[in-house]
Formats: structure tokens, C-alpha cells, sequence
């Protein structure tokens, strides 16, 4: 991850084989995406839906990552999309011991 701030703006640049630009200015976005292009071979995917398994959704009340559909693939291969839910077999909150 790389940070910079730049006239009072702050940016972040993820980058894990594909690379995540994420700032509060349309503009510095732009401009990164140009630098980036004139100095690397890059794709721009546009808007952010999926990355490493979280899923990115976006509304007027913010940003939720989810990771359901990596939930789902990990019941799917396990053959377990089928199966129901239970209730926890250790209380909530309960402090273990050594013993």
C-alpha cells in the first residue's frame, strides 16, 4: 500500500496484482491513472466490485465490503450449500482456562 497527500488530499494506492486507487478528488484519480498508463502497461477496470474475495458495494450511505460469495464457494466445494445453520456450542463470551 502506498500513501501520499498532496495539497491537503490524501490518496491510497493498493496494489496485489491488480491495483486499487482510492482518494476524496475525481481529478488526482485521473491524473494518477494517466502517470500510471504513460509509465506502465495497465487496464483500467473502473469501478471496484470485487478484490480479494471481499465484495465491494458502493450507495449513498458509504462503502460495505462482504465476503458472501467467498462464503458460498467455500460451502459449494465442501458440498455444504445445503446445509443449515446452528447455534454456537459454547456460550457467548465464556473465558476459558488452561485446564
Amino acid at each position: 500500500m502506498f500513501w501520499r497527500q498532496h495539497q491537503r488530499k490524501m490518496f491510497l494506492l493498493v496494489v496485489y496484482v491488480d491495483i486499487i486507487i482510492t482518494v476524496d478528488d475525481a481529478h488526482v484519480i485521473v491524473d494518477l491513472k494517466c502517470y500510471l498508463q504513460k509509465h506502465c502497461k495497465t487496464k483500467d477496470l473502473k469501478s471496484l466490485r470485487y478484490f480479494l474475495g471481499i465484495e465491494v458495494a458502493r450507495s449513498r450511505r458509504g462503502i460495505t465490503l462482504s465476503q458472501r460469495k467467498y462464503v458460498l464457494d467455500i460451502l459449494s466445494e465442501a458440498c455444504m450449500l445445503g446445509c443449515r445453520d446452528a447455534d454456537a456450542l459454547i456460550e457467548a463470551n465464556v473465558k476459558l482456562l488452561l485446564d
